[in-house]
């Protein structure tokens, strides 16, 4: 099961993340993880929200270059070598992942956030193999 993610481009400047939380605050956007990543010029924010298009929405409106994107959420179970086992078995299936990040949910699973090269094929995968994802309804 996919969930869409808002992917902002934002310029590395004191300030702009804190426009964009405003944005979404306005438009009672939930956040529930996010990830940035920076270079010198320009940072990359990656947000799970509870109303992921009306977000997007909002910060096309305000000025803000962004986009939705699929991604992932797989429960991981809080054993060692779980997460690798999870990425033995994309890669066996010859899966590319491009990137991931952590999320807070609770419980006694940890959660990751995981964007890769074939949606379908993930999908797939991570149900013939029994790993759990969820939507950000269910966080």
């Amino acid at each position: 099961m996919v969930t869409k993610q808002i992917s902002v481009f934002i310029e590395n400047r004191k300030g702009r993340l804190g426009e964009i939380l405003d944005v979404l605050k306005e438009k009672d956007v939930n956040i529930l993880s996010m990830s940035l990543a920076d270079t010198a010029e320009y940072g990359l924010l990656r947000i799970i929200s509870d109303k992921p298009q009306e977000g997007k929405t909002a910060l096309s409106a305000a000025g803000f270059s962004s986009m939705l994107t699929d991604v992932f959420i797989l429960k991981v179970p809080h054993t060692p070598g779980a997460l690798q086992n999870i990425l033995r078995i994309i890669s066996e299936e010859e899966i590319n992942v491009e990137y991931m990040y952590g999320l807070s949910v609770g419980g006694d699973d940890a959660s990751i956030v995981v964007k890769t090269s074939d949606l379908e094929k993930a999908d797939a995968t991570f149900e013939k193999h029994g790993i759990e994802t969820m939507s950000f309804c269910e966080i």
